[in-house]
């Protein structure tokens, strides 16, 4: 099955990670001081975003980049042809004919993946009989599919914590204002309050546009990791049918 939908996912992904800092300056400046104001007259939004984020802000970039390197990289390798090559097939179906199991596990051993792991894990047990070998594929089946999984939830891991990064430079940005306010004894000006607010806004946004895009990402990979499991589960069920009893 051809991922359709992958380019789209990840062009989304790209534009709403890399629109996100500039949506957040656009807000600060609406909302910004005298001092606030120039910079953004005179700083282009790179380097706005690197002067204003503050700490918490620099680890939600951090984040938006591991981000899109993750889905670009489940993008390519969560695919079924991936995971269970049409040649591997091929080339296991035609040795089981010919009854060539150790050619065969050579095979899987020389090429690991989910399909030639599961079908691994089960040759040696041929001469045990099909419920052996059939408790081996689904021991290994399972184990293959937490490591998908596994893998698949470092994006659900981006997508809760980046927007706690967001609110923590919120929260330390509000302190900062209102820090500024008690020092002054309540005659602040705006122009010395815009600095804290800024940074206030502008990891809130941060934080929600990285969290939203790897949140999506996580839950389409998901369901995409349970589509192929399922798919190269019936072609292993396929390949090892042969060895099934047969009942009169």
């Amino acid at each position: 099955m051809k991922p359709r939908l992958t380019p789209f996912v990840l062009l989304a992904a790209l534009a709403v990670l890399l629109l996100g800092p500039v949506a957040g300056i656009a807000l600060a400046q609406e909302g910004g001081g005298e001092s606030a104001a120039s910079s953004l007259a005179t700083d282009n939004w790179v380097t706005l975003l690197f002067k204003h984020s503050g700490p918490c802000g620099w680890i939600i970039i951090i984040l938006s980049v591991i981000g899109v390197a993750l889905i670009v990289e489940h993008a390519v390798t969560l695919r079924r042809d991936k995971l269970a090559p049409p040649h591997i097939i091929d080339e296991i179906e035609s040795l089981m004919e010919e009854e060539n199991y150790q050619e065969t596990l050579e095979l899987c051993e020389a090429e690991p993946g989910f399909l030639t792991n599961v079908v691994a894990a089960a040759l040696p047990r041929v001469n045990a009989g099909f419920d052996a070998m059939e408790q081996s594929i689904q021991e290994m089946g399972e184990e293959e599919t937490i490591k998908l999984n596994q893998k698949v939830g470092w994006l659900n891991l981006i997508s809760s914590i980046a927007p706690l990064f967001g609110l923590l430079g919120t929260v330390l940005g509000m302190v900062d204002a209102f820090r500024t306010i008690a020092v002054k004894k309540g005659a602040a000006d705006p122009a010395d309050l815009a600095g804290g607010i800024y940074t206030a806004l502008i990891t809130t946004v941060e934080g929600l546009f990285v969290g939203i895009p790897t949140l999506i990402g996580y839950f389409y990979f998901r369901a995409k990791v349970t589509t192929i499991v399922l798919e190269i589960g019936a072609i292993i069920e396929q390949l090892f049918d042969r060895f099934r009893p047969q009942h009169n």
